[in-house]
C-alpha cells in the first residue's frame, strides 16, 4: 500500500515557546536575494511569512557548494520514551534521523556536511536557540537542528531547523506529523528543505523507486517488480515472480507502476495500482513487445512491438483501447522518452543501420537523428529540466552518457565495464543506471551526480536492474 501524506504541523510548542510552522516555509528573510527553491505540488507554504529571498549565489556542475560547512546535530527529544519503530527509543529515533538528514545530503554530491557524529548534541531546549560561538568555532556555515516527539497516539512529532551561523538567523523551519512507519520520510523531508534552500534547485530525497529484482542463475534468473525509497531503504517486492517483470515506470501522479510483463512467453503491458495493489491489463499483443513509458500527463502509453520484421513504437491510452502506430520504417525502433511538456518523444532506431538515438514529435511527425559521434546509442531517457537526454553509449564498454536534446555536448557520466538504461532524479539532477558485473554477471543500482565524480552503489537484497524514478511524494 502507498504511504500517506505527511501531516504538516502547523503549530505546536518547543520548549516555552509555540512556533508555527510551514513545510518549505522561511522563518525569517536572508540578507541577499537570490533564485528560491519552490514548495512542492500541492504543498503551499503555510503559516509563515515566506519571501523569495535566498543566499548570495548558485549551483554549477563542478559542486561549488561543496566547500559551505554544514553541521548536522543529532535531533533533540523532551523525554526518551520507547517508539513503535525499529529505532528504538525517541533518542535513538533523533539519533537516525540526524544520520538519515546527513547521508541524503552527503550522498548527492553536492554537499559535503559533518555530523551527527562527533559533534555537540544541542539539548532540546537549545534547537530554537543555538549556541551559535561554539560553531562559528568549528567552521560551521549552516546548522541542522531537530528534535522528535512521540504523541500519545503513538505518532510522532517531527521539527527540522537551519540556521545560517555568520548571520546568527533561522533560514527555515519544517514540522511533520507521522506514523512511526513513515519517520524516514520525515528525515527526506527534513534533508529536502535543507537542499532546495542552499541550493536554490526542487528537491528530490522524498521520492521512490522501482526496479527489478533478479534471482537465480543467468539462464534461468526470477525477475520481481519491486519498490524502495531513493537512498535503498524500505524495500518492497510487489510481484511473486511467476512472472518475469521488465522496464518499470512509476505514474506522474505516484499512484501507479507501469511494467512489461512475461508469462509462458506471452509479453503484457500492465498497471500496477499502489493503493489497491491490484492490477490492470492494458494491452496484450502477442508479439515481441517491449519498454512502456508514460506521457507526461499520465493518459497516454508508449511500447514498442515487433511485427511483420519490423518493430514500431506505438501509443494507446492509459485507460486501454485501440493503439496508434508512431513509427512506420524498415527496421527497429524501441523506447520513446516524452520530453517534459509533452511535445517531443526521444527513442532509438537502427533505421540508419546501427542504434542511434532520434527524436520525433509526440504525434510521430518530424523524426530525425541526433546521435553522430559514433559508436551506438540506447536507452534514452530526456530529463524532467528538459534540457538534456541521458543514455546508453555503447563503444567497446557500455557507459551513461548525456547529450543536449539536438546532440550536442556529449559527456560521460560513468567509465564501466556495463552502464545501461539511465533515469533521472526529479530535479534532474542525479542519474540511476544499472551495472553488471563483467565476471558473475550480477547487476545492482548506482546513482552518479551530473560531474560525473560522485558515485553511489545503493543497497539491495538481491541482484537489480531497470531502476525508474519517481517523483517527489506529497
Amino acid at each position: 500500500m502507498t504511504s500517506r501524506p505527511l501531516t504538516l504541523v502547523l503549530s505546536f510548542a518547543l520548549a516555552s515557546t509555540a512556533p508555527v510552522y510551514g513545510v518549505y516555509a522561511q522563518s525569517q528573510p536572508a540578507p541577499v536575494p537570490a533564485q528560491s527553491a519552490p514548495a512542492p505540488a500541492g504543498q503551499a507554504d503555510q503559516g509563515l511569512e515566506a519571501d523569495d529571498a535566498g543566499l548570495t549565489g548558485s549551483v554549477s556542475a563542478d559542486g561549488a557548494w561543496q566547500d559551505l560547512g554544514i553541521a548536522i546535530t543529532n535531533f533533540a527529544t523532551d523525554n526518551d520514551v520507547p517508539t513503535q519503530t525499529n529505532a528504538g527509543s525517541t533518542g535513538a529515533l533523533g539519533r537516525a534521523l540526524s544520520q538519515v538528514v546527513a547521508s541524503d545530503l552527503r550522498n548527492n554530491g553536492l554537499f559535503k556536511p559533518s555530523g551527527p557524529d562527533g559533534l555537540p548534541q544541542p539539548a532540546y531546549a537549545q534547537v530554537q536557540a543555538p549556541d551559535y560561538p561554539t560553531w562559528s568555532a568549528r567552521a560551521a556555515n549552516m546548522l541542522v537542528q531537530g528534535y522528535v516527539r512521540a504523541g500519545a497516539d503513538g505518532n510522532l512529532t517531527i521539527g527540522c531547523y537551519l540556521y545560517d551561523v555568520q548571520l546568527k538567523q533561522q533560514l527555515m523551519k519544517g514540522g511533520w506529523q507521522v506514523a512511526p512507519s513513515d519517520w524516514r520520510r520525515a528525515a527526506h523531508k527534513c534533508a529536502d528543505m535543507v537542499y532546495s534552500r542552499l541550493s536554490g534547485e526542487s528537491p528530490f530525497f522524498d521520492s521512490k523507486i522501482a526496479y527489478i529484482a533478479e534471482t537465480g542463475p543467468k539462464d534461468h534468473r526470477m525477475k520481481r517488480l519491486a519498490i524502495m525509497d531513493s537512498d535503498g531503504a524500505n524495500h518492497r517486492y510487489l510481484t511473486s515472480g511467476q512472472a518475469t517483470a521488465l522496464t518499470p515506470r512509476y505514474s506522474p501522479d505516484y499512484s501507479k507502476i507501469l511494467y512489461l510483463s512475461y508469462l509462458n512467453g506471452q509479453p503484457s503491458i500492465y498497471i500496477y495500482d499502489l493503493a489497491s495493489d491490484s492490477q490492470k491489463l492494458i494491452a496484450r499483443t502477442g508479439n515481441p513487445t517491449m519498454a512502456p513509458r508514460w506521457s507526461p500527463d499520465g493518459k497516454w502509453i508508449l511500447y514498442s512491438m515487433a511485427s511483420g520484421g519490423n518493430t514500431d513504437i506505438y501509443r494507446i491510452s492509459s485507460s486501454g483501447g485501440t493503439p496508434i502506430r508512431l513509427t512506420n520504417t524498415p527496421g527497429i525502433s524501441i523506447g520513446g522518452s516524452y520530453s517534459p511538456n509533452g511535445s517531443q518523444i526521444v527513442f532509438e532506431s537502427d533505421r540508419s543501420g546501427t542504434q542511434q538515438i532520434y527524436v520525433m514529435n509526440a504525434d510521430g511527425s518530424n523524426q530525425h537523428r541526433i546521435s553522430f559521434f559514433g559508436g551506438r546509442a540506447a536507452t534514452p531517457e530526456w530529463s524532467p529540466r528538459g534540457d538534456q537526454i541521458a543514455f546508453t553509449h555503447i563503444a567497446g564498454n557500455l557507459r551513461v552518457a548525456v547529450m543536449s536534446p539536438s546532440g550536442g555536448g556529449l559527456r560521460y557520466l560513468t567509465n564501466s565495464w556495463q552502464d545501461e538504461a539511465p533515469t533521472w532524479s526529479p530535479n534532474g539532477r542525479i542519474v540511476q543506471f544499472f551495472r553488471t558485473e563483467k565476471t558473475s554477471g550480477k547487476s545492482s543500482i548506482w546513482q552518479v551526480d551530473l560531474t560525473g565524480k560522485n558515485e553511489r552503489k545503493l543497497p539491495t537484497p538481491v541482484g537489480a536492474s531497470d531502476p525508474a524514478w519517481g517523483p517527489v511524494r506529497p
